[in-house]
């Protein structure tokens, strides 16, 4: 293609951006349009793989059928047969009519399924017999129908890896995959964060009647540093809050915004070293998140801290096994007696501290002064006073009996 001919394609569709990767992803989505090569579209989340079946559709022979957008992942793995395939009256509880399925609807036209890796294996199996064939049937029937469909699927998740772990039919992908086309993320394409945020601004600000938001060098700075998790989604989310909520603060007569680094700083995330981007490197096999492992982390050397302080105090309180006067209680703060205590089954907490801390370096051993102490300083609130101490209120109770019984 020429690069008159690219531009008015990136007219057509409203794509913004002079990346050589997003160039040839629109060259070979033209290239491929007028066959029906069936074609993978990968790349993460919210860098706009919907464009590209779009393309395709309207330069293929079958612009003028119908084309249908399809998200894998939004429909439940219990009604997307009857989605893709249609039903039968009475195949199934509400089934009230016979439903006309996407395949039979699009006969002649373009069906795009977006997040193909979320399909079901046994949707998987029918797809690919409709790919083979052209054959498929409606829930709860027996009659073989034919349909004449050019598909394209997307995915943001490794397939091939998916196959490995037996999510993904390997038949199937290789089926899909006659043709891939990769749309690349938005980090890697840092000459055209700019041009989007610009475009996005002004749109915002044409839909709406505002001022129009320009950056200064330091903010477009910060602006091509950050790494965009969220790809084009984001950041056209971004560009619309801060049109939103700053284009009013102008001086009169004016019909510009600028925006420094310092203001567009509280519309950017602050970067997580441990945040992965919205791609999916792997199939998610129920694993926890990077975002979650880190909180768990910080969950464990916080205990970690605390336990340490706790041995601390419990160390320069002197570790003194003497008898002491027993603890007046605030009135407010309802302790149950002592012996109400003697019936409770062991405390799971209690155990898991015993058994991690040396005798001579756990609560057991902490003097009722300290316990006191604690209990003044929260004014007599128990729950507060456990929180302090690392130990539930049941434990509480049990280290104030057992010491006042030596």
């Amino acid at each position: 293609m020429t690069n008159q001919e690219l531009q008015t394609l990136k007219n057509k569709f409203d794509i913004i951006g002079n990346d050589p990767a997003l160039n040839r992803a629109l060259e070979i989505a033209v290239a491929v349009a007028p066959t029906d090569i069936t074609v993978l579209v990968m790349g993460e989340s919210g860098v706009g793989k919907e464009n590209i079946p779009r393309i395709i559709h309207q330069n293929s022979r079958r612009k003028n059928g119908k084309y249908f957008a399809i998200n894998c992942g939004a429909i439940p793995e219990g009604t997307i047969d009857s989605e893709l395939f249609g039903h039968e009256k009475g195949s199934f509880t509400g089934a009230n009519e016979m439903r006309r399925g996407y395949f039979e609807e699009a006969d002649g036209g373009t069906l795009f399924l977006d997040e193909i890796g979320e399909l079901p294996l046994s949707s998987q199996a029918k797809l690919l017999r409709v790919l083979q064939s052209g054959e498929f049937i409606r829930v709860g029937s027996s009659k073989v129908l034919k349909t004449d469909v050019r598909v394209i699927a997307a995915t943001n998740v490794d397939l091939m890896h998916a196959v490995s772990k037996g999510k993904f039919r390997e038949d199937l992908y290789y089926r899909l995959s006659a043709v891939s086309v990769t749309m690349p993320a938005l980090r890697d394409r840092k000459d055209d964060i700019n041009l989007l945020f610009r475009k996005f601004a002004s749109d915002f600000s044409a839909k709406y009647g505002m001022s129009k938001v320009s950056l200064t060098e330091d903010a477009s700075i910060m602006l091509r540093r950050y790494r965009w998790p969220g790809n084009i989604r984001q950041l056209k989310n971004v560009a619309e809050a801060v049109s939103a909520l700053e284009s009013g603060k102008i001086s009169p007569g004016s019909d510009k915004c600028v925006i420094d680094m310092d203001v567009l700083s509280r519309y950017i995330p602050k970067e997580e070293p441990n945040l992965l981007p919205a791609k999916s490197s792997s199939y998610q096999d129920s694993q926890e998140s990077a975002g979650e492992r880190e909180a768990i982390i910080r969950m464990l050397l916080q205990l970690k801290q605390d336990v340490d302080y706790l041995k601390d105090v419990v160390a320069k309180a002197g570790l003194g096994r003497a008898s002491v006067p027993a603890i007046s209680a605030p009135e407010d703060m309802q302790m149950p007696p002592v012996h109400d205590m003697t019936d409770v089954e062991d405390d799971p907490e209690e155990q898991d501290f015993q058994e991690s801390e040396p005798e001579d370096m756990s609560i057991r051993t902490a003097s009722l002064e300290l316990i006191e102490k604690v209990l003044r300083k929260h004014g007599g609130n128990r729950k507060a006073a456990a929180a302090e101490l690392g130990i539930s209120e049941r434990t509480l109770y049990r280290k104030i009996k057992q010491m006042t019984d030596k």
